[in-house]
């Protein structure tokens, strides 16, 4: 890689930080990009999770408070989504480069299309949540995970393992279905299941022989100063607007793929 290669990809994992922070789906900005620098599209998802996996840890640090009433409910889930996420990375690790190639540009659409869901699935919890408070007020006591919400995290763990773009707003969903916790301790849920489930693929990718060591340090970096740049913007940028050109920007990319 070349001098302007590396600086690409920083102001890419700079821009996907800020994303993530902003409205989600800053994988759909940086992985296309390590493919254009001349990593192949395998490596290029492993190098994408392990280098943006630090950018998650700030992300449950600052929910700890929603955590804290949830713990032993976190603490299950959270091993369901461990396996999941490693049974996710090793079926990443055991598909040759050629079949993963033709299968991303469908993960994009399916990565496009819970990017798109997002306010609709956010304001379906929420107002389950409501609703469940106003007719059960019994029903915010907060219960040990069931067998659904369990199967459903696992489920969406081996997604998150394998690509992993869209993983928060599958799981706020899937959570949202299970839960009659507020939005609030949802979210929180979602984003320490995230991190379990990222770092657990990481450490496989770690020792896979597959991630491009010599520009983690930096996409590491860049991300973390973008995801501060973006909390810093959220009053100023439109997540809507932001979020629409994210999904544009994949769908160009998905069409690029099918294109020889």
């Amino acid at each position: 890689m070349s001098g302007l290669d590396f600086f690409v990809v920083a102001v890419a994992a700079f821009i996907a930080g800020g994303i993530n922070s902003l409205a989600g789906g800053g994988t759909l900005i940086s992985f296309p990009v390590l493919i254009a620098v001349g990593i192949p599209a395998l490596p290029a998802n492993i190098t994408n999770t392990v280098s943006l996996c630090p950018g998650y840890f700030s992300g449950a640090i600052a929910q700890r408070d929603d955590l804290a009433p949830q713990k032993v409910r976190a603490k299950r889930l959270a091993i369901s989504g461990l396996f999941g996420g490693v049974i996710g990375s090793v079926l990443l690790e055991l598909t040759p480069n050629n079949d993963f190639h033709t299968a991303v540009p469908w993960l994009i659409l399916i990565s496009c299309a819970l990017l798109l869901s997002q306010n609709r699935v956010r304001n379906w919890v929420n107002q389950r949540s409501e609703t469940r408070t106003v007719t059960s007020p019994s029903s915010r006591v907060l219960r040990d995970p069931s067998l659904g919400s369990t199967v459903a995290v696992f489920a969406a763990a081996i997604y998150g393992g394998f690509f992993g773009a869209g993983l928060g707003i599958m799981l706020l969903g899937l959570l949202g279905l299970f839960s009659d916790d507020s939005l609030r301790r949802v979210n929180a849920l979602k984003q320490v299941l995230s991190l379990v489930i990222n770092v657990c693929a990481a450490l496989i990718f770690a020792v896979s022989g597959n991630v491009r060591w010599q520009i983690v340090p930096i996409m590491a970096l860049a991300a973390l100063l973008g995801g501060y740049a973006g909390g810093r913007l959220t009053t100023v940028v439109n997540p809507t607007a932001l979020r629409w050109t994210v999904v544009v920007f994949g769908l160009v990319v998905a069409v690029k793929f099918w294109i020889p």
